[in-house]
């Protein structure tokens, strides 16, 4: 991974094997992040694996195992404790040209991955939502 800040807007640049959620995560770390809103992601993921939710307690996820471009990612990242939880959504595209996309649950870059992120200073923590399962976003 190489990362680099300037002016709160990170550029993070991933090599092939790299697991995304981890880097992201690293980043943050390296960079002292609070919270921060992912602007932008491009490049080539291998095993990736999507969601979609349904219900409570059943998210429908599906991995892909050939390479897929990502169009978009989208989503934010707070920290908690000494950790970050990210909420992150995704659209693939196939070499077909099809499009599909979800949840952001993991991936491996295959050729690279290029990701901008926002740093903000909003401060907000994740709270389980006892009715739906999910961990929504507590701005308290």
């Amino acid at each position: 991974m190489q990362t680099k800040e300037k002016k709160k807007i990170i550029f993070i640049r991933l090599f092939p094997d790299e697991d995304v959620n981890t880097m992201i995560k690293e980043a943050c770390k390296i960079h002292n992040v609070q919270s921060a809103v992912v602007l932008s992601a491009i490049g080539q993921l291998k095993k990736v694996e999507i969601g979609y939710f349904k219900e409570k307690g059943n998210y429908l996820p599906e991995t892909f195992e050939k390479n897929l471009e990502i169009l978009s990612l989208a989503g934010n990242i707070t920290k908690d404790e000494d950790s970050y939880i990210s909420h992150l959504h995704i659209v693939l595209g196939n070499e077909k040209k099809n499009a599909l996309g979800g949840h952001f649950i993991n991936g491996q870059v295959s050729v690279t991955a290029e990701i901008v992120v926002l740093k903000t200073s909003v401060s907000f923590k994740r709270t389980h939502n006892k009715s739906t399962g999910l961990k929504d976003m507590d701005l308290e």
